[in-house]
């Protein structure tokens, strides 16, 4: 999720908000308020009858939709989007949206506080929770794991080759000193990395799993997605934005399902509507132009896709 605002620039926003509302009278949900920069472009699009609610579980994102307070259209609430169906139950939407989107990830303001614990170029408490009141820290969380069960998180959610030497070398640390802090982590993980890649910090992949991890990442995106196929209307659009390729072959794969259908052997005779599809198969996948990403070096691995419900 790359976050707006002034000082920082939203990915594939004309893009996603351009897939995204197909009807300016719509109701819509940002399921990832961000900082906003989603939000404001799809009320732009909107008309007086239009209806946008956002959600973000971190509380600085909250603060930051104040600068919406006074649009009637605009609603925002404080949670996790996997809560996305009783959000919308509640106001009676439920089957009547136009459009969901995604913006996956962690955003840059996130990311350029010290203070969150996200980052690896930022010497901060390290936490890495989206919302810090809710949850275990990443430090917390280091303290207590089990050797193996470090490992398997590094490779799992990084994809990181080193995953075992890298939690040795954390259980060996922790034992002498506490780990608390981000630079001491990057530290030790670039101590135990013996195969640095050129352009790349050595702690990138550990510390996008670790992440990934204490927030739930892939888990609420799992539920979030059938939720959001659930509140659309017949012709909504679910346009999700990823910028992990765990995340994007989550999306992908679902899509991919939900426009086939129901699996079922050769043999049973089923003609084409009887297959339940429930998406039209989906477009190909849209990435950040040249001059997007020479301008936001962020937005390298975003994937925007789209799919459009049936019934």
């Amino acid at each position: 999720m790359s976050g707006s605002g002034l000082q920082h620039q939203t990915v594939l926003l004309d893009e996603a908000v351009t897939a995204l509302v197909t009807d300016p009278g719509g109701r819509y949900v940002d399921g990832t308020f961000g900082r906003g920069g989603h939000s404001g472009a799809i009320l732009a699009r909107l008309e007086t009858g239009g209806r946008l609610l956002a959600i973000d579980r971190d509380p600085e994102a909250i603060e930051a939709a104040a600068m919406f307070a006074g649009d009637p259209r605009f609603a925002i609430e404080s949670g996790d989007f996997s809560q996305l169906e009783s959000y919308v139950a509640t106001r009676g939407w439920q089957g009547d949206l136009h459009g969901v989107l995604l913006d996956l990830g962690v955003s840059s303001p996130q990311l350029d506080s010290a203070e969150r614990g996200f980052s690896f170029l930022h010497d901060g408490p390290l936490d890495m929770r989206m919302n810090p009141a809710q949850g275990v820290s990443a430090a917390q969380w280091l303290a207590e794991a089990k050797e193996k069960d470090i490992a398997d998180v590094l490779w799992r959610y990084g994809d990181e080759r080193f995953s075992r030497r890298m939690a040795r070398a954390i259980v060996r640390e922790r034992e002498i000193n506490a780990i608390t802090r981000t630079a001491q982590l990057a530290k030790i993980i670039a101590e135990a990395n013996p195969a640095w890649e050129q352009a790349k910090h050595p702690a990138t992949r550990a510390f996008q799993a670790i992440r990934i991890y204490i927030n739930r990442e892939l888990d609420e995106l799992e539920q979030v997605l059938e939720q959001a196929l659930d509140c659309l209307r017949p012709g909504g659009r679910l346009v999700v934005i990823s910028f992990h390729s765990l995340e994007d072959r989550i999306v992908k794969r679902f899509f991919r399902d939900q426009a086939r259908g129901d699996r079922l052997p050769r043999s049973v005779p089923v003609t084409e509507d009887q297959l339940r599809r429930r998406l039209k198969a989906p477009a190909r996948a849209v990435k950040a132009s040249a001059s997007e990403v020479g301008g936001n070096p962020r937005a390298r691995s975003a994937v925007l896709r789209v799919a459009e419900k049936i019934v």
